[in-house]
């Protein structure tokens, strides 16, 4: 079901959004390079210092739920001794899609940085709403496109590459 809201404005960001999204990135080259997987990458970070990381998994390790931002959220739990993880913000190279952005409400995730849309799956205003349903007892933040293009092109190539 598309979202009948607008598409999100691009929002203004700082140097420290630029180098942690270039950080996902560098992640996300990472799940091509090394592993052949879907180019996405996830950092989460909590007062200017990164709690988590991931990149997709969901291949190599068989299991669908591996996506970027469950792997930097269980690299997170894991790191702090907590699922909840109030105050943070996770950058990822491609919007959320239904799952991860469930987790992120349920970690309770403050703030949601992301380069390229989905327009198939996003659950941050491309398709469906789930980070900010007021339906939740915890909305999150998003900032869409920062970096979008680079993210955009790099997922274009590995598809098309894959595709023959």
């Amino acid at each position: 079901m598309p979202s009948d809201s607008p598409p999100l404005p691009l929002a203004p960001f700082d140097p420290d959004d630029v180098a942690f999204m270039r950080r996902a990135l560098e992640l996300a080259a990472h799940a091509r390079d090394a592993h052949a997987e879907v180019p996405v990458g996830a950092v989460l970070v909590r007062s200017g210092v990164v709690i988590g990381e991931g990149w997709n998994r969901s291949i190599s390790g068989n299991d669908a739920t591996a996506h970027a931002e469950i792997v930097a959220l269980r690299d997170a739990g894991a790191r702090e001794g907590n699922y909840r993880l109030p105050g943070s913000t996770l950058y990822v190279t491609l919007e959320p899609c239904v799952m991860c952005a469930g987790a992120i409400v349920h970690a309770r995730v403050e703030r949601v940085v992301y380069a390229a849309a989905d327009p198939k799956t996003g659950a941050a205003g491309s398709v469906f709403d789930t980070l900010v349903s007021s339906l939740h007892n915890h909305r999150v933040a998003v900032s869409a496109g920062l970096l979008g293009e680079e993210a955009g092109t790099m997922l274009r190539a590995f598809f098309r590459e894959r595709r023959g």
